[in-house]
């Protein structure tokens, strides 16, 4: 597998997730100029300072609401002009939802939909063209191993990931042979504040594991990244067991 230079010019779109701010540290160490968007202008802001305390060549800012897919072409359009050439686009964009709510009430299941697929198809549509365009690129989508199987305690949180990864896997097809990287990135359970009403026990990585395992998959050009390594073996069992007994498991 081939072994790429690491990107310096940065978009991160949902910049202050935890998993994202981990993430972009990294990149920050290594000089790299960023393009923060996020909703929250004070958080935002933070995120920005600290990434220029550890050493960011350029730090700018865009504060929206990602759901607003009707804005993206715009802030799109500025932060490839302010960075001049984005070389990685990270989408850490999503909500986990309430699944019981969700089974009750379908406009709560259409707004996870809508956050962790409907919005996200936008912004890659636009990236994938504009990385296809100029050859070159990674485009970095969070996914999440709750996409590999529908299970009752989250299948509406799954669903929405299943169909973000299906449609990675699409846009890979279509525009790797451009020299284009598309990186799906399947966390599992994550000590986040998205998490931090779940049990927590030895399955949950920090962010910080996370995105070590993300910045190791972007500098080998891999297509899909389990994180940690050990859910690829996990969900693997789980996508093996035969449907007749999967449907009688309390998971």
């Amino acid at each position: 597998m081939s072994k790429a230079k690491i990107p310096t010019n940065v978009l991160a779109l949902g910049a202050t997730s935890a998993i994202a701010e981990a993430t972009l540290r990294l990149f920050a160490v290594r000089g790299a100029r960023f393009f923060l968007v996020a909703r929250n202008p004070d958080k935002l802001n933070a995120v920005a300072g600290d990434l220029l305390t550890r050493g960011a060549a350029g730090v700018a800012t865009h504060v929206m609401d990602l759901d607003d897919t009707s804005a993206h072409p715009v802030m799109l359009a500025a932060a490839a002009e302010n960075l001049g050439t984005i070389e990685l686009a990270l989408l850490a964009h999503g909500v986990l939802g309430d699944q019981q709510e969700a089974e009750a009430s379908y406009p709560a299941a259409e707004a996870v939909l809508g956050t962790n697929f409907m919005a996200p198809v936008s912004l890659i549509t636009w990236l994938a063209n504009y990385f296809e365009a100029s050859r070159q690129g990674t485009l970095a989508v969070i996914s999440s191993v709750a996409g590999d199987r529908g299970r009752k305690s989250n299948y509406v949180y799954g669903a929405s990931k299943g169909a973000l990864s299906i449609f990675l896997d699409g846009v890979r097809n279509r525009i790797d042979r451009s020299g284009v990287h598309v990186l799906t990135i399947k966390p599992g359970f994550v000590a986040t504040p998205m998490t931090a009403h779940l049990p927590q026990n030895a399955l949950f990585a920090t962010p910080s594991n996370v995105a070590d395992g993300i910045l190791k998959a972007v500098e080998k050009r891999k297509d899909v990244v389990y994180v940690p390594a050990f859910w690829a073996i996990i969900m693997l069992i789980l996508r093996t067991i035969p449907r007749s007994i999967f449907k009688k498991l309390n998971v």
